[in-house]
């Protein structure tokens, strides 16, 4: 017969194992908040100074959520890429720029939000 004392610590020792799981949301409800900094980028990145005579178009082409399994402190990496067309006017005409941006991410579980990873 098993005493109250090692009952109610297998009881503690089940429901840590279960609350832990329950911290690391699923992939689905973290794509959302990615999903949001892609647009703040987006707005952050097309703002310029008019007097530069600078226009930049900020285009998400990709927003991506992978897991990391085996890491409960950042369960999950995101990349943002974008394709940035900058316009800038010169004496001889408007000159034209295209290129490639990728930022990355890593979710952050106990501050249950993304993080820039340099």
């Amino acid at each position: 017969m098993l005493r109250t004392s090692s009952v109610a610590a297998l009881a503690f020792v089940a429901l840590s194992c279960s609350g832990s799981r329950a911290q690391v949301p699923k992939a689905e409800a973290v794509k959302p908040m990615l999903d949001q900094e892609a647009l703040a980028l987006k707005t952050e990145g097309e703002k310029m100074n008019p007097n530069l005579g600078v226009k930049a178009t900020w285009t998400v082409t990709a927003v991506d959520v992978q897991e990391q399994p085996g890491n409960k402190a950042q369960p999950y990496r995101g990349t943002i890429r974008f394709r940035i067309n900058s316009e800038m006017k010169e004496p001889g005409g408007v000159v034209e720029t295209n290129f490639e941006k990728k930022f990355d991410y890593v979710y952050d579980a106990a501050a249950k939000k993304w993080m820039f990873k340099p």
